[in-house]
């Protein structure tokens, strides 16, 4: 790319990436086209695929969740065409390691609602739950223990009472707890994470 081209691009995802300034938008382009080299060559240079994405986030930022990584790489994919372009990645990364509390509620929200439909049922809760729960203590029904965390879950967020979770029910239980923002399996990297990535990242950057 030339600088002219480099610049317009950095001053365009400056705007819509919101939460990085002019410098780190370009170590994170850089980073981008080191994970466009990996990638498989079908897309010419243009992105990389679900594989370059889940080994990125797992081994940059902890994140060790498959569905979890599906579903974030579906929420980065906004065209949903198989490939994150520097736009894609760029304005995914302002929210996963940036965003505004609202932002990451969408997130979260987003990642549980696994059919899509606006809201978080008893079985979407359930699948991620037993996702992220590993182990089980070896004298109960493994599901057993799920169930009942749904129901905990429920009955601490669920304010309209229709046994499913709307953005609505979510963001109250979120602002009332910040904890509950990943209720359901962890969407975020943790902070130490975050923190060593932007410092591995944007080491080149003077202070």
């Amino acid at each position: 790319m030339s600088r002219k081209g480099m610049k317009l691009l950095v001053d365009s995802l400056t705007r819509s990436a919101k939460h990085f300034n002019k410098s780190e938008v370009e170590c994170l382009v850089k980073l981008f086209d080191t994970l466009v080299a990996k990638a498989c060559r079908e897309y010419a240079g243009a992105g990389f695929d679900r594989t370059v994405f889940r080994d990125t986030l797992h081994s940059a930022l902890g994140m060790m969740d498959e569905v979890v990584l599906d579903r974030v790489f579906s929420i980065f994919d906004g065209d949903n065409d198989g490939c994150i372009t520097v736009v894609e990645w760029v304005e995914g990364l302002a929210v996963l390691l940036r965003g505004t509390l609202e932002e990451k509620m969408k997130l979260c929200f987003t990642v549980y609602d696994l059919n899509g439909d606006g809201y978080i049922s008893k079985e979407e809760m359930f699948q991620m739950l037993k996702n992220s729960l590993l182990i089980q203590p070896a004298d109960e029904e493994p599901d057993e223990g799920v169930k009942d965390l749904v129901e905990i879950a429920l009955k601490k967020m669920d304010h309209d009472h229709d046994g499913k979770l709307s953005f609505t029910d979510f963001e109250k239980a979120v602002r009332d707890e910040n904890l509950l923002l990943e209720a359901f399996g962890p969407c975020l990297p943790d902070i130490k994470s975050s923190i060593s990535f932007e410092q591995k990242i944007f080491r080149d950057i003077p202070k």
